[in-house]
């Protein structure tokens, strides 16, 4: 994850400027359906997207612990917290493999585009599901296929142009895409649902911002400078050359429920059952 965290600490200063980060984090709390009072962990939490609307959620009498690698990311999220007046959101650097938190501490555990970062994704899942405790929840998001498509095929094209080696070096979001192993990888009664997304580009420049604010910066802190100056004049005329006016932001949303101890009936969840998820 040592990579993720540089990357994503350099492309914090464009986080706030691209509208999905906030759009499908606000949606992945929804989904999660939290309430007043809870407590909840956002693992790789970056500059808040998820955190901050789980910290209106569940209100003064609630808890939100963001967690991620990049310090810069957390610098952002703990200043837009002080400015919506959150109080109940905290940001720690860590490592969601090894959290070193009490095991059934929060009521809903949420990572959004950020598990598949993680080598071993199973073994991420599985310490993300310890932290859940019994009737609570864990989401978690990621990119469907066609990630900022047409302009991410230009920006291959130019990169190779650069450097062949450096073509999809460094792509992790693609490790995880399809609703059915995202199913697989929540394990047994996990609800998967898909969103296809649009993001308008009202001139070829606001290409440029999503690279700058996403996992490419890798790419482009790779190449230097130069590169990079030369692989955005590259995309900007392919973009009008081609009439680009979106690109795809298409997501996949993972929502699994622990079963509760005792009796009752929660949720599809069968009544009395011992505590399940995701594979260990």
């Amino acid at each position: 994850m040592d990579d993720a965290g540089s990357v994503y600490s350099a492309a914090a200063d464009h986080f706030d400027a691209l509208p999905f980060w906030d759009r499908y984090g606000r949606r992945t709390v929804e989904r999660a359906a939290l309430r007043p009072g809870e407590r909840v962990l956002d693992a790789c939490c970056g500059t808040g997207a998820s955190a901050l609307p789980a910290a209106h959620a569940v209100g003064p009498d609630g808890a939100v612990l963001g967690l991620d690698l990049a310090e810069a990311a957390l610098d952002h999220a703990r200043a837009k917290a002080r400015a919506q007046g959150l109080g109940n959101a905290e940001f720690r650097v860590a490592d969601i493999e090894r959290t070193g938190l009490d095991e059934a501490s929060f009521d809903a555990v949420v990572c959004v585009f950020g598990v598949f970062f993680v080598p071993d994704m199973d073994a991420a899942v599985a310490e993300l599901w310890r932290l859940v405790r019994p009737g609570g929840r864990l989401a978690v998001t990621v990119w469907g296929p066609r990630f900022l498509e047409p302009a991410t095929s230009a920006f291959w094209a130019a990169v190779e142009r650069e450097d062949p080696a450096a073509v999809r070096a460094f792509e992790p979001w693609t490790r995880l895409t399809s609703p059915a192993r995202l199913a697989r990888l929540l394990g047994p009664g996990a609800a998967v649902e898909t969103e296809a997304g649009r993001e308008p580009l009202a001139a070829p420049e606001d290409w440029w911002p999503m690279v700058l604010g996403t996992g490419f910066r890798a790419t482009i802190e790779r190449l230097g400078a130069d590169a990079a100056a030369r692989i955005r004049a590259h995309n900007l005329a392919w973009i009008r050359a081609h009439g680009v006016r979106e690109v795809e932001t298409n997501v996949v949303y993972g929502l699994v429920k622990r079963w509760p101890r005792g009796p009752g009936f929660i949720a599809g969840v069968r009544p009395g059952g011992e505590t399940r998820g995701p594979r260990r």
